[in-house]
């Protein structure tokens, strides 16, 4: 067995910024500076699931979230079917077809998903996976180079 100096995942860092867009900049101008970027990680700590309410779901909405996510797929399989008619009366007769049908089946199993929540979930929302703090980490050999390009990156602001 070796004896080897533990090293945090992702090596040494040379820069902690309050948001994703700022770790980026910084690397992106390592990268303008032609810094070997292969050997930075960005890392992302004290993460929290964020989930932003965007509104009341109701019966209706249900019905009419399935119908449209229906319309798109009904669409897309009568413009398949389309394809084989022999006429343009087919075709769209194809089209439509499809359409009215994943309309039905859209707005049918909207309402039959919203029913077997029994009124536990009345709300959509989006959730999202955000950090408190971004670190720029480098390998050992790089690190020294990576901070006195940030350092003079960290002036610019």
């Amino acid at each position: 067995m070796s004896a080897s100096v533990s090293m945090p995942l992702g090596g040494v860092q040379v820069g902690s910024y309050d948001t994703y867009e700022r770790a980026q900049a910084a690397v992106d101008h390592l990268s303008d500076e032609k810094f070997p970027v292969e050997n930075v990680t960005i890392i992302g700590s004290d993460l929290r699931q964020v989930e932003q309410v965007l509104g009341r779901l109701t019966t209706g909405r249900a019905i009419a979230a399935g119908a449209a996510g229906g319309a798109w797929w009904g669409l897309f399989v009568g413009l398949l079917l389309g394809i084989f008619s022999e006429d343009g009366a087919g075709w769209i007769g194809a089209v439509l077809t499809g359409l009215l049908v994943g309309v039905v089946f859209g707005a049918l199993f909207g309402w039959m998903g919203y029913a077997a929540t029994q009124g536990k979930r009345d709300f959509t929302s989006t959730s999202r996976i955000v950090a408190g703090r971004y670190d720029v980490m480098c390998t050992p050999p790089h690190a020294e180079q990576a901070r006195e390009i940030l350092a003079r990156f960290s002036l610019r602001f």
